[in-house]
């Protein structure tokens, strides 16, 4: 007759992760105003962009404001959502029950990241879809463009939690949003770096316009941006190690 023998201990790190991911891919998909952040805004300011670039004398086309879409809906995504989301998450307690799970910090921000690429797929499919209907003609290196994607992913994911781990709620959503507002107005996600004049030079460096130029190079020249995925890795990397370092579960 066998004995029955317990084996108490946590599940191994990657089960954790891909676990966690696949909650929060879920959540995400249900939230009705997670969705209008993630997919209608970047809608209409692509179709509000290419049908008005004339009227306010912007020499942009479609082929520019599509890779430029694309990088504010990995933005809205990875960041507004992300940060609004975890913020309301820490207030009614939902985060200090995951911090009596063997799930640590990092692997929080690890299923957070895969569950914001999961989502990432559906905004690129429909934007995309979007800028073909309007014209699209892209030239297009996929290895690029998943660089970029997933580099500019990390890195405001991490700064979105690093932003919900530090403030209250209410103070994220004030915070992240002005974040977000300020980036599509002058971070050079939508619009590339040379129509900002001297100031491109700076904002080159943010993580918003980082990712707009590597989306622009790797849908518009088939090029692969390398100062701009760096500077997204160095994003990636300061935001995950803050936030590993300051997270707080409640």
């Amino acid at each position: 007759m066998s004995t029955f023998a317990p084996a108490p201990g946590a599940a191994p790190f990657l089960r954790q992760v891909t676990t966690q991911a696949s909650m929060e891919a879920r959540l995400m998909l249900r939230n009705g105003e997670q969705l209008l952040l993630a997919v209608v805004i970047p809608v209409i300011v692509l179709i509000g962009g290419v049908r008005g670039a004339d009227r306010v004398n912007l020499s942009y086309g479609v082929d520019t404001f599509t890779p430029g879409v694309l990088a504010l809906a990995i933005m809205s995504t990875s960041f507004t959502s992300l940060a609004i989301a975890t913020g309301f998450e820490r207030r009614y307690g939902v985060i200090k029950r995951l911090g009596t799970s063997p799930l640590s910090r990092t692997g929080l921000l690890c299923g957070k990241v895969l569950a914001l690429l999961a989502v990432e797929v559906l905004q690129v499919a429909v934007i995309s879809g979007v800028g073909f209907a309007l014209g699209w003609d892209p030239d297009a290196n996929v290895l690029a463009l998943l660089l970029a994607v997933v580099l500019g992913t990390a890195a405001f994911a991490g700064l979105g939690l690093l932003v919900a781990g530090s403030l209250r709620a209410e103070a994220t959503l004030a915070a992240a949003n002005l974040i977000y507002l300020l980036l599509l107005a002058g971070g050079a996600v939508v619009l590339p770096v040379s129509a900002y004049g001297s100031f491109g030079d700076v904002v080159a460096f943010l993580p918003s316009g980082a990712l707009g130029e590597a989306m622009r190079a790797a849908l518009s020249e088939s090029t692969v941006a390398v100062r701009d995925l760096v500077v997204l890795a160095v994003w990636a990397v300061v935001g995950a190690v803050a936030t590993a370092r300051t997270f707080t579960w409640e």
